[in-house]
């Protein structure tokens, strides 16, 4: 296969909430019962609030995007067919009662055992999936792409607003997802060998019930020929998850050429990674950033510029250059869902200003 062409699937996580009030709905089964009868295949995520759409797997970006787009259609209808609305945002604005955990044995089996990490959920990402024949070269792959972790979750940050109030975070999600003992930025791993023995010692712990348990933000898939991305926030539109699918390809495509040619991924040193995490969760897309690869401090916009021009290759050659380039643009020009949602707030201080924008950039461009 043309390494520009490598295979891409997308999973998108949504939140359901009251269409009056925007507090987290507890009706994820329902919706999913809908969907199936309109031909969609939903997923149940660990709380009661949310469902989780995959896409097929795909070699076009374009081919990607429309399906994307199709399915927050589709799904938002099945929402509202069962008096819920369909939200693309990292945590829920409002105020939840609580997060009532879905009843299947793994999900209780979770909730038991992790108490009030399960019952406090409640956030949606965003994983992409990009085709990798075996686990040695994911892990040699997934070494390459820690430093340009931080710079995708400033890209996506969606999760500015909580419980009703900013944050002070573009990404809160990310702030809790990492309480998760296997969650956050994945460690430097010499070899498939070296990867298996630190998922056996976390198994052995009970720090993680089985190997999907394995959060950290690259992975080799649990279920596919694939590595996985799981650093984002749900971006804020469809077309915000499409170029985050074009930039993860490409720089897996990058990855694997320097693989191939017994190239070295650079051991950014955990700590460092931690603090340019910290930084992009902080900040998103409005202010600095910290470079992983030599530590130094630039506004997140210019580290943004610097992956497009890493992957650039990759893009020329998958013929997503263009796509990419004017969709950037396009995100620069009216900011992530992070600085959408605080320009809401700020407004009028209404969250129920904040759930519309969320609203409408969810099914923006699905019309």
């Amino acid at each position: 296969m043309d390494d520009g062409r490598l295979t891409v699937g997308v999973e998108e996580e949504f939140l359901l909430v009251d269409p009056g009030t925007g507090e987290p709905l507890a009706r994820n089964v329902e919706v999913a019962r809908t969907a199936e009868e309109f031909g969609i295949d939903l997923q149940l995520e660990l709380t009661r609030c949310q469902v989780e759409a995959n896409t097929a797997v795909h070699t076009d970006i374009a081919a990607l995007h429309r399906q994307l787009t199709e399915s927050r259609r589709g799904i938002a209808i099945c929402a509202q067919r069962n008096d819920a609305r369909l939200l693309a945002v990292g945590i829920p604005p409002t105020v939840p009662h609580d997060f009532p955990v879905t009843d299947t044995p793994r999900y209780q089996r979770i909730a038991e055992n992790f108490g009030m990490l399960a019952h406090e959920q409640g956030l949606s990402g965003c994983h992409v999936h990009v085709g990798i024949p075996d686990t040695e070269t994911a892990i040699q792959v997934s070494n390459y792409l820690r430093p340009w972790l931080p710079q995708l979750l400033a890209m996506t940050a969606n999760s500015a607003i909580y419980r009703g109030a900013e944050t002070g975070f573009a990404s809160w999600r990310s702030i809790l997802w990492r309480r998760w003992p296997s969650a956050g930025p994945p460690p430097y791993f010499e070899s498939a060998r070296d990867y298996e023995a630190m998922v056996a010692m976390m198994l052995n712990s009970g720090s993680i019930l089985d190997k999907q348990m394995v959060y950290w933000d690259v992975r080799p898939s649990v279920s596919f020929p694939t590595v996985e991305v799981r650093v984002s926030d749900i971006p804020a539109t469809v077309e915000e998850t499409a170029l985050l699918a074009a930039l993860v390809r490409a720089i897996v495509v990058m990855a694997r050429k320097a693989v191939a040619a017994g190239q070295v991924a650079p051991p950014v040193p955990a700590e460092v990674l931690r603090a340019a995490y910290w930084k992009a969760a902080r900040s998103g897309l409005s202010g600095d950033g910290v470079d992983p690869l030599d530590g130094n401090v630039a506004p997140v916009r210019v580290l943004l510029n610097r992956l497009i021009e890493y992957a650039a290759p990759a893009l020329e050659e998958a013929g997503d250059r263009r796509f990419v380039d004017e969709a950037f643009a396009r995100l620069l020009a009216r900011g992530n869902g992070a600085y959408r949602q605080v320009k809401a707030l700020r407004v009028r201080d209404s969250i129920d200003d904040v759930v519309e924008e969320v609203a409408r950039a969810t099914l923006e461009g699905c019309e």
